[in-house]
């Protein structure tokens, strides 16, 4: 099959679905493979449950003419979402970096849809697979479209820029994350700044935080359009007047200064706000539409989210975790004005042969600071916690059972780990 044929049939049917669990009626399933699926295994239930099509690549499953055989699922969905890109001349705003992409697109969001019809990544579904799917939402009626872009390995964002071809973008910083796929800091920089890359080469618009010390020599040696933001003075630029329990601010915005107070923790989030206000205003939005939308912001899903339960005060930020992020969301913590603070940490993953080695680093970091009650949950945590001091768990279920007998009152505690180690389990019980 042509890539052409079926941009015509998506056309009337603009709904794409991979899922065989969640069809809408009408869609078009794409049979895509995993390391323990197969997608076309699923694609006849996904036609009965409502689909209109189904794009496979194995013959077998071809049974009448709502298949599509194609060579390679995957790639011709990449391809139809990067030919349906192509009909459109509008912004398209690239988000990459360690910490922040997530935070910083939803931030982008709540401040850009305020004068505009916009397109934005779901979630964090940031991969191959996630920016096509995001570029297929497109509409006739759509101004900007904001991608984050993820990676693990070199070359990736590369990738994801010829498919979503964008316009502008920003790297929100650079730290110590995937290093398994990685193996060190500066393949991490060369890969993010395959995005500056394919912007000075397509005469595209960069927005920097002046505070990036790693990017800044980079940048150096870029040509296109740069917009800064951060730092201590200038435009966009901000000052904390408080980062704990919640982040308030200064900033300057076009001459004019403004106070603004959010609802997220911690002074890590300002270069996030900040990056969500320059590109506001680049982009026109007034001044006071982009201090409504920054200050009624509310984060969800474990991101710098503030819950409080009937005997705690909880921060919850625990969707990701890296030596950078997980030092920064501690120094934060621990300028709470609190008696009794608690640290509950979980393993950080993906980091390859200096995993035990980063966690022993946090150890070491964290064992003298002045916190009630320090909590490590994880295999890593625990074979290489030596200090007597902190309580160590192999996983969740063992710290529960522990919390039952120990319950932690009166406290406002921060818990901070990677997403796999799923520490919103321990939320109920505190």
């Amino acid at each position: 099959m042509k890539i052409d044929t079926l941009y015509r049939i998506f056309i009337r049917n603009p709904e794409i679905c991979t899922d065989s669990r969640n069809v809408s009626k009408g869609s078009i399933f794409f049979a895509l493979k995993g390391e323990s699926f197969n997608g076309n295994q699923f694609a006849a239930q996904a036609l009965e449950q409502g689909s209109s099509y189904a794009v496979v690549d194995e013959q077998k499953y071809v049974t009448d003419k709502r298949y599509f055989l194609v060579d390679d699922v995957l790639f011709f969905l990449q391809q139809l979402a990067m030919f349906h890109r192509t009909r459109f001349n509008i912004p398209v705003i690239a988000i990459t970096g360690t910490n922040g992409k997530t935070t910083t697109k939803e931030l982008i969001n709540s401040v850009i849809k305020k004068k505009y019809h916009i397109v934005s990544t779901y979630g964090n579904l940031n991969n191959h697979i996630g920016v096509p799917l995001s570029l297929l939402k497109i509409k006739d009626n759509t101004e900007i479209v904001i991608i984050e872009m993820g990676a693990n390995h070199r070359g990736e964002i590369a990738t994801l820029c010829e498919l979503a071809l964008p316009t502008h973008g920003l790297i929100t910083n650079i730290g110590t994350a995937h290093m398994e796929g990685f193996g060190n800091i500066e393949t991490i920089v060369r890969t993010k700044t395959e995005l500056h890359e394919y912007l000075d080469k397509n005469n595209g618009t960069i927005f920097f935080n002046r505070g990036n010390g790693i990017l800044a020599d980079h940048l150096s040696e870029i040509g296109c359009e740069k917009i800064l933001y951060g730092g201590r003075s200038g435009n966009y630029s901000g000052i904390i007047k408080s980062s704990v329990p919640t982040l308030e601010f200064k900033v300057q915005i076009d001459n004019n200064s403004f106070t603004l107070k959010t609802n997220m923790f911690g002074a890590y989030n300002l270069e996030n706000v900040l990056a969500a206000i320059c590109i506001g205003s680049y982009f026109n939005v007034e001044n006071k539409a982009i201090i409504d939308a920054v200050e009624s912001f509310k984060p969800y899903d474990n991101r710098s989210q503030i819950v409080n339960t009937a005997i705690n005060t909880l921060i919850c930020d625990a969707y990701n975790a890296n030596p950078t992020s997980m030092k920064m969301a501690i120094d934060d913590f621990s300028l709470m004005n609190s008696v009794k603070k608690v640290l509950i940490l979980g393993d950080m993953f993906e980091l390859g042969e200096n995993s035990e080695k980063e966690h022993i680093k946090l150890i070491k970091y964290i064992k003298d600071k002045s916190f009630s009650r320090i909590i490590l949950i994880g295999k890593i945590f625990s074979a290489v916690n030596q200090t007597s001091q902190i309580h160590a768990f192999v996983d969740i279920e063992s710290f529960i059972m522990w919390l039952n007998k120990n319950p932690v009152k009166s406290s406002y505690i921060l818990i901070k780990g990677s997403r796999g180690m799923k520490l919103e389990k321990v939320i109920e019980y505190l």
